[in-house]
């Protein structure tokens, strides 16, 4: 039996029940394929026997070329912030609610996986971005962004003035409850609840939402995503906002900061079975009419 990964991370969704079966069906399948199976602190608790290794996730590139996570999309993205630094690929198995990046249910665990560590699978890399808050020509946050970065106010919800240039050029100043910039892959997620297009996940684009626009001709813009966008928080807020990466906050924001916002060079690499179709998961998560 010959394996497509070697040494597989196990990384699971913390304090949830239904997690547990999948985890210990995931290892039991592992062991029988004689994988070297790595699993973060959190994971070691679900299991009955110990893994191989136990250790942190932020350190789990260096002994892993495969990470399976269990849980939902949240999970897959916090595992991810690890992964993306060192091309580690990610297959995610959906123990969350809608599940746009970890789709394979846990009812065909045996099928897929099997499939899949056998070599009957693709690579998809899917863009991301990076952002970086600027004050006073000083960094003062920087992260990646697989799902999408959004400014809003600090506190309450009101209105907050956001300018907007593209590759140093004015586009607009905004007035609303904010602006989520997103990647492809986030355009299912916060962009497409505030009316947002869905983007192919591998199409090189970067969208921009405006959450509740207090002028109701501001849409949403799609551009490439070579530019470079620079979100200001204007002179004109009398409140601090706040920028989240990921619904993770990483700074607040006073008036004057900015926001730069430049495709990353590390891609988020998901391994997906053959015959995966990002068009037949719209149909099931959103509830679209069957195929005919």
């Amino acid at each position: 039996m010959k394996n497509q990964f070697n040494s597989i991370g196990i990384i699971a969704k913390q304090n949830d029940e239904q997690v547990i079966a999948t985890v210990r069906s995931l290892y039991e399948l592992l062991t029988r394929r004689q994988i070297r199976i790595v699993a973060d602190k959190h994971t070691q608790q679900y299991l009955t026997q110990s893994a191989d290794l136990c250790i942190e996730v932020n350190d789990m590139h260096t002994e892993i070329d495969l990470a399976v996570v269990v849980g939902g999309d949240g999970t897959l993205l916090a595992a991810a912030q690890s992964m993306l630094n060192h091309n580690i690929p990610i297959i995610g198995i959906n123990r969350g609610r809608l599940g746009f990046l970890t789709d394979i249910p846990p009812a065909n665990l045996d099928t897929d996986l099997n499939d899949m560590l056998n070599g009957e699978c693709f690579e998809e890399k899917r863009p991301t971005l990076s952002a970086t808050v600027m004050r006073d020509n000083e960094v003062i946050a920087q992260r990646f962004a697989i799902n999408d970065i959004v400014a809003h106010a600090l506190t309450s919800v009101r209105i907050i003035d956001l300018e907007t240039r593209i590759n140093d050029e004015f586009l607009n100043t905004l007035r609303a409850d904010g602006l989520v910039v997103s990647t492809p892959t986030g355009s299912t997620a916060y962009a497409l609840s505030g009316g947002g297009p869905i983007v192919h996940p591998t199409a090189n684009n970067t969208i921009l939402v405006p959450i509740c626009p207090h002028t109701l001709s501001n849409r949403p813009i799609v551009v490439n995503n070579d530019n470079r966008l620079e979100i200001i928080y204007s002179d004109s807020n009398q409140h601090r906002g706040v920028v989240a990466v990921d619904g993770q906050m990483i700074s607040e924001l006073n008036p004057g900061d900015s926001i730069v916002i430049e495709k990353s060079p590390k891609p988020l690499i998901l391994i997906q079975p053959n015959g995966y179709s990002f068009f037949n998961v719209l149909r099931e998560k959103l509830n679209w009419s069957r195929q005919p």
